[in-house]
C-alpha cells in the first residue's frame, strides 16, 4: 500500500431540499485496501458512492480519488474508477463475451476480444462465454458485472452493496470475486449493510451513521471501542439425554446392576 490515500474526503455535504443527507463526511480510503462502509437504509452510502463516482455533485465540501480532485478533474477521475452498483448491469440478450466487448468498445481499447477472453477466464465464466447473459445465475450475472468494471484497469472500485438479493452460494461466489481484487493490489470501496461481510473482507471499516462518519477503523481497533466483556454464569437445564445417562450411569449399566442396552416400554 501507498501512503497516499486512493480516497479523501473532507466536509462532504449533500441535502436533497430539507433532507440534509450527507452532514460534513470525512473519510480516507488507504491504496490497496478494502475498505467496508457500513450503514443502514437511508445512512448515506449510495448518496456518497454516486458523489465519488461523479454521478451526483456535493453541496460543499472537497474530494479525492486516485489523486485527483472531484471537482476540478472529473474526467480524470472518471478514467480511474469503476462502479457496480447494487444490480448487475448487463445486457441479458448478449452473451458474457458480447459484454465485455461491448464495454472495450466503449472505453475505445483495442484487441477486445482478447480481453474478453482474459476476463472470462479470470471470473470463472469461459464456459459460459457464449450463452446469453440472461440465463446467468445471480452470482454469475454479479461476477460478470463485476468483470466489466474491470476493463480499462481501474485502480479504484465502487462496490455499491454488490451482494444485495443474491442466494448464499452466488453470495460466497461475490465474495471470492472480491479477495481476488484485493489480492492484486487495487483499491475497493465496499457498501454494505451485512456485517458479515465487511467482517470477512474489509481491512478497514467505517460505519456511516445519519449522513456522518461516527466510527473508523480495523475490525479488533472497532472492537476495542466496546466495554471489557463481563462473564455471566447461566444457568442449564439439562437435555434428555444428560437425563437418561444420569439415570442409568455413565458405564452403560442401571443402577440395579442389569446392562441399559434399551429403554424399557
Amino acid at each position: 500500500m501507498t501512503t497516499t490515500p486512493a480516497i479523501e474526503i473532507t466536509g462532504l455535504t449533500k441535502s436533497f431540499g430539507d433532507n440534509a443527507v450527507l452532514r460534513g463526511v470525512e473519510l480516507a480510503v488507504p491504496a490497496g485496501a478494502v475498505f467496508a462502509l457500513l450503514g443502514s437504509n437511508g445512512a448515506g452510502k449510495t448518496t456518497l458512492v454516486r458523489i465519488l463516482s461523479t454521478l451526483s455533485k456535493a453541496d460543499s465540501g472537497h474530494a479525492a480519488v486516485a489523486g485527483f480532485d472531484l471537482a476540478t478533474q472529473t474526467a480524470k477521475v472518471r478514467q480511474s474508477i469503476s462502479l457496480t452498483g447494487q444490480f448487475a448491469a448487463v445486457d441479458e440478450i448478449l452473451t458474457g463475451r458480447e459484454n465485455l466487448q461491448l464495454i472495450a468498445e466503449l472505453r475505445h481499447l483495442d484487441r477486445r476480444r482478447e480481453i474478453a477472453d482474459d476476463l472470462l477466464g479470470r471470473f470463472g465464466l469461459t464456459d459460459a462465454a457464449d450463452k446469453r447473459a440472461g440465463v446467468y445465475s445471480g452470482g454469475m450475472r454479479r461476477r460478470l458485472d463485476i468483470a466489466m468494471s474491470l476493463i480499462g484497469d481501474p485502480p479504484v472500485l465502487f462496490l455499491d452493496e454488490p451482494t444485495t438479493g443474491l442466494d448464499l452460494q452466488s453470495r460466497n461466489e461475490v465474495w471470492a470475486t472480491i479477495r481476488d481484487l484485493a489480492g492484486q493490489g487495487r483499491t475497493v470501496l465496499l457498501t454494505t449493510q451485512y456485517l458479515e461481510e465487511a467482517e470477512q473482507l474489509a481491512d478497514r471499516i467505517a460505519i456511516l451513521h445519519q449522513g456522518t462518519i461516527i466510527a473508523s477503523g480495523t475490525l479488533p481497533e472497532l472492537k476495542g471501542l466496546l466495554p471489557p466483556k463481563k462473564i455471566e454464569y447461566v444457568e442449564k437445564q439439562p437435555t434428555l439425554e444428560e437425563v437418561f445417562l444420569a439415570i442409568v450411569g455413565g458405564s452403560g449399566e442401571r443402577r440395579d446392576g442389569r446392562p441399559s442396552t434399551a429403554v424399557s416400554r
